[in-house]
């Protein structure tokens, strides 16, 4: 699907009284979750262990 056939598919199913921010913040959505797929699809991510690694570390300061 191209990103114009998602971005009014994303609109067709929002409520009829939506608004602008809404159709915004829908989209703002949307962009990051694909975003994030493509990063993770390229190998860009932290691994599971190294999160809890950094996150005791945090906590622990």
């Amino acid at each position: 699907m191209k990103i114009k056939e998602i971005a009014i598919e994303a609109i067709k199913e929002l409520p009829n009284d939506v608004t602008w921010e809404d159709i915004k913040e829908r989209i703002d959505f949307i962009a990051a979750v694909r975003k994030g797929l493509k990063e993770l699809d390229e190998g860009h991510y932290i691994e599971h262990e190294d999160i809890k690694k950094e996150l005791k570390e945090w906590i622990s300061k």
